[in-house]
């Protein structure tokens, strides 16, 4: 066997072991909230609120509270995203700036989450006086997943082959109805894709809603814009530091496997959607 034979079995063996050690850790976390969740979960778990603080009852209004920060931020970050990615893609004709601005929306997906809570809450919370509040949290959430909607959105704009810009034109189709009957219909997988990974993103977050948005205990759901939710991520962490309760550890596990699970079903969703629709240029 030659050296190079040697070397090349060598660098796939430890490929191997390091995708196989990467596995591992997944499957290792992902049974360890379900062995410790799954016995917590049950109807009365999902459906009644809480009580005394956290240690019992269940998650109805944390989990409705989660559900509202996500869908509120995606609404708000969607039509920024999407004309984003249009500008940049069928208006702008520079590419140095096309590179500038791609690099910014990177940098913008880099940064620390709580950064974008601190900041958030001096723009949002402070400077237009919403407080901590779901509106805020919204907010936040809205401009830390736009990045991940922003490049779903351009990426899929850019694949669509030329032939159907250039069909648009000769039909005498107008930027903005070329782009509302032809790119936007054939760029709909990446914006489904787009949305569901945003979606997931903003399930997982933490810190940034933490102190922003938030709130522990005494809060059912939000009665006005400046009201504060109860979150799922808020609930895991405050109980969580209860570790000499077993009923509050026990109720913490619950919490992080159905958040787990609703992450799960979102990432899962954008893959499904991802291989059932298919651009035109893949076909």
């Amino acid at each position: 066997m030659s050296q190079e034979e040697l070397l090349e079995k060598f660098v796939r063996g430890f490929l191997g072991i390091l995708s196989l050690l990467a596995i591992s850790l997944l499957l290792l976390i992902l049974g360890a909230v379900f062995w410790q969740g799954a016995p917590a979960i049950d109807w009365e778990f999902l459906t009644q609120a809480s009580s005394d603080f956290g240690a019992s009852g269940g998650i109805l209004y944390q989990t409705a509270g989660t559900l509202i920060l996500m869908t509120g931020a995606v609404a708000v970050a969607l039509p920024v995203a999407l004309g984003t990615a249009l500008f940049q893609t069928e208006y702008l004709k520079s590419d140095r700036l096309k590179k500038i601005s791609r690099n910014l929306f990177y940098s913008l997906n880099g940064m620390p989450t709580i950064l974008f809570g601190l900041v958030g809450y001096m723009v949002f919370g402070v400077y237009l006086e919403a407080g901590v509040s779901w509106l805020t949290g919204t907010l936040i959430l809205a401009v830390m997943i736009l990045p991940t909607l922003q490049v779903s959105f351009q990426q899929a704009v850019e694949a669509l082959p030329e032939k159907y810009r250039d069909a648009g034109m000769a039909l005498g189709l107008s930027p903005v109805a070329m782009t509302c009957s032809i790119i936007i219909p054939q760029s709909l997988f990446g914006i489904i894709t787009g949305v569901l990974l945003g979606l997931a993103r903003a399930a997982g977050e933490t810190a940034a809603i933490m102190f922003t948005a938030t709130t522990f205990s005494g809060v059912l759901l939000p009665r006005t814009w400046t009201d504060p939710v109860p979150t799922l991520q808020t609930h895991i962490l405050v109980l969580a530091q209860e570790a000499l309760n077993p009923k509050a550890v026990a109720q913490a596990w619950g919490a992080g496997l159905v958040l787990l699970s609703l992450t799960f079903i979102l990432i899962a969703g954008a893959l499904f959607c991802r291989s059932r629709m298919r651009m035109e240029s893949e076909r």
